[in-house]
Protein backbone atom coordinates (compact mmCIF):
# COMPACT_ATOMS: atom_id res chain seq x y z
CA UNK A 1 0.00 0.00 0.00
CA UNK A 2 1.36 3.37 -1.20
CA UNK A 3 0.06 6.72 0.60
CA UNK A 4 1.13 10.19 -0.31
CA UNK A 5 -0.54 12.29 2.19
CA UNK A 6 -0.01 16.45 1.66
CA UNK A 7 -1.42 19.22 3.63
CA UNK A 8 -4.42 19.61 0.99
CA UNK A 9 -4.75 15.91 -0.17
CA UNK A 10 -4.15 12.23 -0.37
CA UNK A 11 -3.64 9.44 -2.70
CA UNK A 12 -3.56 6.07 -1.69
CA UNK A 13 -2.79 2.85 -4.16
CA UNK A 14 -2.87 -0.97 -3.40
CA UNK A 15 -0.18 -3.09 -5.53
CA UNK A 16 0.69 -6.48 -6.25
CA UNK A 17 4.18 -7.09 -5.57
CA UNK A 18 4.26 -7.29 -9.76
CA UNK A 19 3.79 -3.54 -9.53
CA UNK A 20 0.35 -3.93 -10.63
CA UNK A 21 -2.21 -1.34 -9.47
CA UNK A 22 -5.07 -3.12 -8.09
CA UNK A 23 -6.76 -0.08 -6.59
CA UNK A 24 -6.42 3.64 -5.97
CA UNK A 25 -8.23 6.35 -4.01
CA UNK A 26 -7.87 10.12 -2.94
CA UNK A 27 -8.67 11.41 0.35
CA UNK A 28 -8.72 14.75 2.37
CA UNK A 29 -5.74 16.52 3.92
CA UNK A 30 -2.91 15.17 6.09
CA UNK A 31 -2.95 17.62 9.06
CA UNK A 32 -1.48 16.55 12.41
CA UNK A 33 -0.15 19.62 13.79
CA UNK A 34 -3.56 20.83 13.38
CA UNK A 35 -6.68 17.96 13.99
CA UNK A 36 -3.91 15.46 15.97
CA UNK A 37 -2.76 12.22 15.23
CA UNK A 38 -5.57 9.77 15.46
CA UNK A 39 -8.26 12.64 13.68
CA UNK A 40 -5.52 12.61 10.71
CA UNK A 41 -5.22 9.22 10.47
CA UNK A 42 -8.80 8.87 10.41
CA UNK A 43 -8.83 11.17 6.99
CA UNK A 44 -6.30 8.18 5.61
CA UNK A 45 -8.34 5.59 6.79
CA UNK A 46 -11.55 6.71 4.80
CA UNK A 47 -8.99 6.79 1.80
CA UNK A 48 -7.19 3.59 2.51
CA UNK A 49 -10.97 1.84 2.86
CA UNK A 50 -11.84 3.18 -0.99
CA UNK A 51 -8.61 1.86 -2.37
CA UNK A 52 -9.70 -1.46 -1.18
CA UNK A 53 -12.98 -1.13 -2.77
CA UNK A 54 -11.83 -0.19 -5.98
CA UNK A 55 -9.53 -3.45 -5.83
CA UNK A 56 -12.41 -5.56 -4.96
CA UNK A 57 -11.60 -6.33 -0.86
CA UNK A 58 -12.26 -4.98 2.40
CA UNK A 59 -8.91 -3.53 4.17
CA UNK A 60 -7.51 -5.79 7.06
CA UNK A 61 -9.24 -5.03 10.39
CA UNK A 62 -6.98 -3.80 13.58
CA UNK A 63 -5.55 -7.28 14.97
CA UNK A 64 -6.13 -9.20 11.81
CA UNK A 65 -3.57 -12.18 12.46
CA UNK A 66 -2.31 -11.87 9.19
CA UNK A 67 -2.86 -8.73 7.41
CA UNK A 68 -2.78 -9.19 3.21
CA UNK A 69 -0.33 -6.04 2.69
CA UNK A 70 2.53 -6.83 2.98
CA UNK A 71 4.02 -3.18 3.33
CA UNK A 72 2.56 0.09 3.89
CA UNK A 73 4.94 2.75 2.35
CA UNK A 74 3.30 6.35 3.99
CA UNK A 75 4.89 9.57 2.46
CA UNK A 76 3.05 12.12 4.53
CA UNK A 77 3.38 15.76 4.51
CA UNK A 78 3.86 16.92 8.71
CA UNK A 79 6.09 13.94 9.09
CA UNK A 80 8.99 16.60 9.69
CA UNK A 81 10.96 15.25 12.32
CA UNK A 82 12.26 11.55 12.81
CA UNK A 83 10.41 11.62 16.46
CA UNK A 84 7.02 12.81 14.13
CA UNK A 85 7.84 9.80 11.46
CA UNK A 86 8.31 6.92 14.34
CA UNK A 87 4.90 8.06 16.51
CA UNK A 88 3.53 8.26 12.89
CA UNK A 89 4.49 4.99 11.90
CA UNK A 90 3.37 3.29 15.39
CA UNK A 91 -0.23 4.79 14.62
CA UNK A 92 -0.62 3.44 11.38
CA UNK A 93 0.69 0.13 12.61
CA UNK A 94 -2.08 0.45 14.88
CA UNK A 95 -4.38 0.21 12.56
CA UNK A 96 -3.41 -3.18 11.32
CA UNK A 97 -3.54 -2.21 7.53
CA UNK A 98 -0.07 -4.21 6.89
CA UNK A 99 2.48 -6.62 8.40
CA UNK A 100 5.05 -3.60 8.29
CA UNK A 101 4.82 0.36 8.22
CA UNK A 102 7.19 2.64 6.90
CA UNK A 103 7.25 6.44 7.24
CA UNK A 104 9.07 8.77 5.66
CA UNK A 105 8.43 13.06 4.58
CA UNK A 106 6.40 13.69 1.53
CA UNK A 107 9.67 14.81 0.09
CA UNK A 108 10.93 11.42 -0.67
CA UNK A 109 7.86 10.72 -2.40
CA UNK A 110 8.76 13.29 -5.14
CA UNK A 111 12.77 12.33 -5.14
CA UNK A 112 11.66 8.82 -5.95
CA UNK A 113 8.74 10.20 -8.50
CA UNK A 114 11.29 11.89 -10.20
CA UNK A 115 14.29 9.32 -10.73
CA UNK A 116 14.42 7.71 -14.18
CA UNK A 117 14.73 3.87 -14.08
CA UNK A 118 18.35 3.67 -15.06
CA UNK A 119 18.74 6.63 -11.84
CA UNK A 120 16.62 4.64 -9.29
CA UNK A 121 15.17 1.65 -9.59
CA UNK A 122 18.53 -0.79 -9.10
CA UNK A 123 19.91 1.87 -6.49
CA UNK A 124 17.55 5.19 -5.89
CA UNK A 125 20.23 7.97 -5.36
CA UNK A 126 20.01 11.54 -6.01
CA UNK A 127 18.29 14.86 -4.11
CA UNK A 128 15.26 16.36 -4.31
CA UNK A 129 13.81 20.02 -3.29
CA UNK A 130 10.57 20.34 -3.08
CA UNK A 131 8.54 24.13 -2.53
CA UNK A 132 4.98 24.01 -2.23
CA UNK A 133 3.44 26.24 0.12
CA UNK A 134 6.74 25.80 2.21
CA UNK A 135 10.16 24.69 1.60
CA UNK A 136 12.05 21.46 2.01
CA UNK A 137 14.70 18.76 0.45
CA UNK A 138 15.33 15.26 0.76
CA UNK A 139 18.51 13.34 -0.41
CA UNK A 140 19.11 9.47 -0.80
CA UNK A 141 22.02 7.38 -1.62
CA UNK A 142 21.72 3.39 -2.21
CA UNK A 143 22.92 2.27 0.78
CA UNK A 144 19.86 3.72 2.20
CA UNK A 145 21.64 6.52 3.72
CA UNK A 146 19.46 9.39 3.90
CA UNK A 147 19.58 13.71 4.63
CA UNK A 148 17.10 15.58 5.14
CA UNK A 149 15.96 19.17 6.40
CA UNK A 150 13.72 19.77 9.62
CA UNK A 151 11.75 22.42 7.48
CA UNK A 152 9.38 23.69 9.97
CA UNK A 153 9.52 27.42 9.05
CA UNK A 154 11.36 30.03 9.80
CA UNK A 155 12.56 28.12 13.35
CA UNK A 156 14.62 25.67 11.49
CA UNK A 157 15.82 28.43 9.77
CA UNK A 158 13.95 28.11 6.25
CA UNK A 159 12.81 30.76 3.46
CA UNK A 160 10.37 30.97 0.98
CA UNK A 161 8.27 28.72 -0.44
CA UNK A 162 4.42 29.62 -1.78
CA UNK A 163 3.38 30.86 1.55
CA UNK A 164 6.65 32.43 2.41
CA UNK A 165 6.65 34.33 -0.88
CA UNK A 166 3.17 35.44 -0.09
CA UNK A 167 4.46 37.48 2.63
CA UNK A 168 7.04 39.08 1.68
CA UNK A 169 5.35 40.06 -1.02
CA UNK A 170 2.70 41.73 1.43
CA UNK A 171 5.57 43.14 3.47
CA UNK A 172 6.83 45.04 0.67
CA UNK A 173 3.67 45.90 -0.89
CA UNK A 174 2.43 47.64 2.27
CA UNK A 175 5.90 49.49 3.17
CA UNK A 176 5.13 50.96 -0.71
CA UNK A 177 1.75 52.23 0.14
CA UNK A 178 3.02 53.99 3.04
CA UNK A 179 6.58 55.15 2.18
CA UNK A 180 8.94 53.24 4.27
CA UNK A 181 9.40 51.05 1.16
CA UNK A 182 10.74 51.40 -2.54
CA UNK A 183 8.15 51.31 -5.29
CA UNK A 184 6.91 48.32 -6.73
CA UNK A 185 4.25 47.07 -8.65
CA UNK A 186 2.83 44.73 -5.90
CA UNK A 187 1.40 47.66 -3.98
CA UNK A 188 -1.28 47.59 -6.38
CA UNK A 189 -1.47 43.90 -7.56
CA UNK A 190 -1.84 42.51 -4.56
CA UNK A 191 -4.73 44.05 -3.81
CA UNK A 192 -6.28 44.15 -6.94
CA UNK A 193 -6.21 40.49 -6.89
CA UNK A 194 -8.82 40.39 -4.40
CA UNK A 195 -10.68 43.43 -5.88
CA UNK A 196 -9.51 45.81 -3.54
CA UNK A 197 -8.12 48.81 -4.20
CA UNK A 198 -5.18 49.73 -1.81
CA UNK A 199 -3.19 48.18 0.13
CA UNK A 200 -4.93 49.29 3.80
CA UNK A 201 -7.78 47.97 2.31
CA UNK A 202 -6.01 44.33 1.77
CA UNK A 203 -4.21 44.85 5.47
CA UNK A 204 -7.55 45.23 6.70
CA UNK A 205 -9.42 42.29 5.15
CA UNK A 206 -6.79 40.40 5.96
CA UNK A 207 -6.24 41.26 9.38
CA UNK A 208 -10.22 41.14 10.32
CA UNK A 209 -10.47 37.79 8.49
CA UNK A 210 -12.63 38.31 6.03
CA UNK A 211 -10.20 37.14 3.64
CA UNK A 212 -9.30 33.81 5.05
CA UNK A 213 -5.23 32.79 5.57
CA UNK A 214 -5.23 30.15 3.35
CA UNK A 215 -6.10 32.56 0.42
CA UNK A 216 -2.73 34.29 0.76
CA UNK A 217 -1.40 31.58 -0.98
CA UNK A 218 -3.22 32.74 -3.92
CA UNK A 219 -0.75 36.14 -4.38
CA UNK A 220 2.52 33.97 -5.13
CA UNK A 221 1.26 33.76 -8.63
CA UNK A 222 0.73 37.38 -8.72
CA UNK A 223 4.24 38.32 -7.41
CA UNK A 224 5.43 35.83 -10.14
CA UNK A 225 3.62 38.18 -12.90
CA UNK A 226 4.80 41.37 -11.48
CA UNK A 227 8.63 39.62 -11.55
CA UNK A 228 7.79 38.80 -15.43
CA UNK A 229 6.76 42.67 -15.92
CA UNK A 230 10.56 43.31 -14.57
CA UNK A 231 9.55 44.74 -10.94
CA UNK A 232 12.87 44.98 -9.46
CA UNK A 233 11.13 44.20 -6.13
CA UNK A 234 9.66 40.71 -7.51
CA UNK A 235 12.72 40.03 -9.25
CA UNK A 236 14.74 40.03 -6.17
CA UNK A 237 12.39 37.93 -4.29
CA UNK A 238 11.66 35.27 -7.15
CA UNK A 239 15.79 35.46 -7.40
CA UNK A 240 16.14 34.70 -3.00
CA UNK A 241 13.77 31.71 -3.80
CA UNK A 242 16.77 30.27 -6.52
CA UNK A 243 19.20 30.95 -4.01
CA UNK A 244 17.41 28.96 -1.34
CA UNK A 245 16.81 26.07 -3.26
CA UNK A 246 20.30 25.89 -4.59
CA UNK A 247 21.72 26.49 -1.12
CA UNK A 248 19.67 23.47 0.06
CA UNK A 249 20.97 21.22 -2.96
CA UNK A 250 24.46 22.30 -2.25
CA UNK A 251 24.30 21.45 0.98
CA UNK A 252 22.41 18.01 0.60
CA UNK A 253 25.18 17.00 -2.04
CA UNK A 254 27.64 17.84 0.44
CA UNK A 255 26.20 15.67 3.39
CA UNK A 256 25.70 12.67 0.85
CA UNK A 257 29.43 13.64 -0.91
CA UNK A 258 27.99 13.41 -4.22
CA UNK A 259 28.82 16.86 -4.98
CA UNK A 260 31.44 16.12 -7.03
CA UNK A 261 29.41 13.38 -8.90
CA UNK A 262 26.51 13.41 -12.06
CA UNK A 263 23.71 12.99 -9.86
CA UNK A 264 19.70 13.95 -10.47
CA UNK A 265 18.59 16.98 -8.64
CA UNK A 266 14.36 16.94 -8.83
CA UNK A 267 12.59 20.02 -8.37
CA UNK A 268 9.14 19.54 -7.33
CA UNK A 269 6.48 20.93 -5.35
CA UNK A 270 3.44 23.89 -7.14
CA UNK A 271 6.25 26.80 -6.99
CA UNK A 272 8.79 24.88 -8.98
CA UNK A 273 6.87 22.47 -11.32
CA UNK A 274 4.95 25.95 -12.43
CA UNK A 275 8.01 26.31 -14.87
CA UNK A 276 8.62 29.98 -13.82
CA UNK A 277 11.43 31.08 -16.49
CA UNK A 278 13.26 33.70 -14.12
CA UNK A 279 13.09 30.88 -10.93
CA UNK A 280 14.09 28.41 -12.56
CA UNK A 281 16.33 30.12 -15.23
CA UNK A 282 18.09 31.04 -12.07
CA UNK A 283 18.24 27.64 -10.31
CA UNK A 284 19.96 26.40 -13.54
CA UNK A 285 22.68 28.99 -13.42
CA UNK A 286 23.18 28.63 -9.83
CA UNK A 287 23.55 24.71 -9.60
CA UNK A 288 25.63 25.21 -12.90
CA UNK A 289 27.93 27.55 -10.83
CA UNK A 290 28.14 25.61 -7.75
CA UNK A 291 27.31 21.95 -8.44
CA UNK A 292 28.17 21.77 -12.22
CA UNK A 293 27.98 18.04 -12.04
CA UNK A 294 24.38 17.87 -10.62
CA UNK A 295 21.27 17.23 -13.64
CA UNK A 296 18.09 19.12 -12.48
CA UNK A 297 14.97 17.64 -13.33
CA UNK A 298 11.43 19.24 -13.08
CA UNK A 299 9.42 16.32 -11.48
CA UNK A 300 5.78 16.72 -13.18
CA UNK A 301 4.86 12.85 -11.83
CA UNK A 302 2.76 12.20 -9.28
CA UNK A 303 4.25 11.32 -5.65
CA UNK A 304 2.41 8.56 -5.41
CA UNK A 305 4.25 6.97 -8.02
CA UNK A 306 7.62 7.84 -5.72
CA UNK A 307 5.88 6.25 -2.74
CA UNK A 308 4.55 3.05 -4.54
CA UNK A 309 8.33 3.25 -6.05
CA UNK A 310 9.33 3.04 -2.45
CA UNK A 311 7.59 0.68 -1.52
CA UNK A 312 8.58 -1.80 -3.82
CA UNK A 313 12.03 -0.85 -3.35
CA UNK A 314 11.42 -2.21 0.34
CA UNK A 315 10.26 -5.55 -0.53
CA UNK A 316 12.94 -5.69 -3.33
CA UNK A 317 11.09 -6.35 -6.29
CA UNK A 318 12.64 -6.74 -9.93
CA UNK A 319 12.50 -3.80 -12.46
CA UNK A 320 9.53 -5.32 -14.19
CA UNK A 321 7.74 -4.66 -11.70
CA UNK A 322 9.10 -1.10 -10.75
CA UNK A 323 8.33 -0.63 -14.83
CA UNK A 324 5.17 -1.88 -14.53
CA UNK A 325 3.72 1.08 -11.47
CA UNK A 326 5.23 3.34 -13.51
CA UNK A 327 3.32 2.86 -17.01
CA UNK A 328 0.46 2.73 -14.53
CA UNK A 329 0.63 6.17 -13.00
CA UNK A 330 2.38 7.92 -16.19
CA UNK A 331 -0.25 6.69 -18.75
CA UNK A 332 -3.19 7.90 -16.22
CA UNK A 333 -2.42 11.39 -15.56
CA UNK A 334 -5.47 11.86 -14.11
CA UNK A 335 -6.77 15.82 -13.17
CA UNK A 336 -7.01 16.94 -9.33
CA UNK A 337 -10.11 15.29 -8.50
CA UNK A 338 -11.09 12.65 -10.77
CA UNK A 339 -8.87 9.97 -8.44
CA UNK A 340 -11.55 7.08 -7.85
CA UNK A 341 -13.07 8.03 -4.47
CA UNK A 342 -11.91 12.03 -4.55
CA UNK A 343 -13.65 13.65 -0.87
CA UNK A 344 -14.86 16.53 -2.29
CA UNK A 345 -14.77 19.98 -0.41
CA UNK A 346 -11.02 18.60 0.48
CA UNK A 347 -8.70 20.88 -1.35
CA UNK A 348 -8.18 18.01 -4.28
CA UNK A 349 -10.21 19.18 -6.54
CA UNK A 350 -8.36 22.51 -6.61
CA UNK A 351 -5.09 21.08 -7.38
CA UNK A 352 -3.61 22.87 -5.04
CA UNK A 353 -1.45 20.14 -3.17
CA UNK A 354 0.08 22.43 -0.34
CA UNK A 355 3.41 21.06 0.82
CA UNK A 356 5.82 22.09 3.36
Amino acid sequence: MAIDAGNSKTDVALLGTDGSVLGTARGGGFRPPAVGVTAAVDVLAEAVARAHADAGRAPAAPGAPVPPVQQVMACLANADLPVEEEQLATALMERGWARKVTVHNDTFAVLRAGLLAHEGDAAPRGVAVVCGAGINCAGMLPDGRTTRFPAIGRLSGDWGGGGGLSEEALWHAARAEDGRGEPTLLRTALPAHFGLDSMYALIEALHLGRIPQAKRLELTPVLFGAAAEGDAVARSLVERMAEEVVTMVVVALRRLGLLDEEVPVLLGGGVLAAGHPLLNGRINQLLALRAPRAVPRVVHARPVLGASLLGLDALGAPPDAHDRARHYFETRAHSPGTETGAAPGTGAEAGADVRG
